[in-house]
């Protein structure tokens, strides 16, 4: 890359060291993922990135169906009195709600409650359709928009209408139930360790933070790159709660009518914002292979000369034939340029083919993953060679994450000390007593928040770092979007 060209492009977008927020915002902008759109808090996702998150939905749902799930939708009007039918349920998306209350200009006689989650309809259709053991379990996914009216919104992280799937499901017991709630979690913990190239932390949320309705919570937690947490994917056991609220019962074999347990679990497209404070750098995005909308990008050099032209589109063929997503980028632009833009998009193998090239038999390769490094590839053989190169790169990709993340993993045994590692951007490891109130003064000394409680609890002290009393879970403290 001609560093000139390199640093005159760089300036188009904020220092990830200096203004994070702001090269977030530049990166989400510049490359062409979102654009906002008219009403505050919504965004348009561009081709580029609904094609990430096109790969996200297809690699999930593949999962989703090997594990039995399939797929449903359910309608985005809810009435209003469904939410009202479980109590915590309600309190906890008030706030968040968007209401119909007009058609024209006639008043509905019952406003409607625009999707914000789907449990209340789905449980009105589940207490239609389960009505036997052999009913039983229903394992349904949903791929749908939601509507939750956010003060604060920032693209992919937070904003009034966002993309998810949401997972439904109903079982004879509570057993059978909160297995299905842990096999899911695992589901999302795997996904991002082998697609997203993102490690995790996998837990039981406080109750305090656990989901509006649900008797616990399970979550995903990530470390992006300026040291804040950021929620992944959360997994919930609902207990009967909703059952006894939509009346789901069935007659079990032993001929007595019992209450369903149920569970519900989702991601959303804040996934592409975790992909990209994850593996972003001052260059611009930095995608994994596996959810690249684009693998391979190849760039002709001197295409005015004889052969050139033609050996890229054979190459383009080649490596389409061996399944990678690959793009040629015949523009008239100078190679220059073209590097930087494909760079700041993160393309993750960068092909230059040229007659000097094309004369030794070769083509000139770089790795968006690695600033700097160019080698050749011989063109025999090409699809072999990248895609062994594109495994590579997803491998140290994740090895690169992880690290970081197992960097940022503090242990910290009194108030004083949450508040130094909190400084020094990592994750706070220490032991609660379980008093909601020590959450609150976390909260209010620090701006940070329980995230979860790792399911390995052996104890690191027997006190709690809050409030000095008995010690019973280990927890993680972060500040987080």
């Amino acid at each position: 890359m001609d560093k000139n060209n390199a640093k005159n492009f760089v300036k188009e977008i904020a220092g990830i060291d200096s203004d994070f927020p702001q090269w977030y915002t530049d990166v989400v902008r510049k490359t062409e993922l979102i654009d906002y759109g008219p009403v505050k808090g919504t965004m348009i996702i561009r081709p580029y990135g609904y094609g990430i998150w096109e790969n996200i939905q297809r690699e999930l749902d593949t999962r989703f169906k090997e594990t039995g799930h399939v797929n449903a939708y359910f309608p985005l009007f809810i009435p209003y009195s469904y939410l009202l039918k479980e109590a915590e349920h309600v309190e906890g998306f008030a706030p968040e709600v968007a209401l119909v209350t007009h058609v024209g200009s006639e008043e509905l006689t019952e406003k409607l409650v625009v999707r914000p989650t789907s449990e209340t309809i789905i449980c009105d259709m589940y207490s239609k359709w389960i009505q036997s053991w052999r009913d039983l379990p229903v394992l349904i996914n949903q791929w749908a928009n939601v509507v939750r009216w956010e003060k604060t919104t920032r693209p992919f992280l937070r904003t009034t209408e966002f993309l998810w799937q949401e997972g439904h499901t109903a079982h004879a017991t509570k057993k059978e139930a909160e297995k299905e709630t842990i096999k899911m979690l695992n589901v999302y913990e795997e996904f991002c360790r082998n697609i997203l190239a993102m490690p995790v932390l996998t837990g039981r949320k406080s109750d305090r933070e656990k989901f509006a309705g649900a008797v616990a919570t399970y979550s995903i937690e990530a470390m992006m790159r300026d040291g804040k947490s950021l929620q992944a994917g959360t997994s919930h056991y609902l207990g009967e709660n909703f059952a006894k609220a939509f009346d789901i019962k069935y007659l079990d074999k032993d001929g007595m009518q019992k209450y369903v347990h149920q569970t519900s679990w989702g991601v959303t497209t804040r996934l592409i914002g975790a992909i990209i404070m994850v593996h972003g750098d001052e260059r611009g995005l930095a995608l994994p292979p596996k959810v690249a909308p684009i693998q391979a990008v190849i760039l002709p050099i001197a295409s005015f000369k004889p052969g050139v032209t033609k050996t890229c589109e054979k190459l383009v063929k080649t490596l389409k034939k061996a399944g990678i997503r690959v793009h040629l980028d015949g523009r008239d632009q100078s190679p220059g340029w073209k590097f930087n833009e494909w760079e700041m998009k993160g393309v993750p193998v960068r092909i230059e083919c040229g007659p000097r090239d094309i004369e030794a038999g070769v083509v000139t390769v770089a790795r968006r993953d690695e600033a700097g490094q160019k080698f050749t590839l011989p063109i025999e053989k090409i699809d072999k060679s990248i895609k062994e190169l594109l495994d590579t790169i997803q491998s140290d990709m994740y090895i690169k994450a992880k690290n970081n993340l197992d960097s940022r993993i503090k242990e910290a045994k009194t108030t004083e000390q949450i508040g130094q590692v909190l400084d020094k951007q990592c994750f706070a490891l220490s032991m609660w007593c379980g008093n909601p109130k020590c959450e609150l003064e976390v909260k209010n000394k620090f701006s940070a928040t329980t995230r979860n409680m790792p399911f390995d609890q052996t104890p690191i002290d027997d006190k709690c770092a809050i409030c000095n009393g008995q010690a019973k879970y280990k927890i993680y403290f972060a500040r987080a979007y």
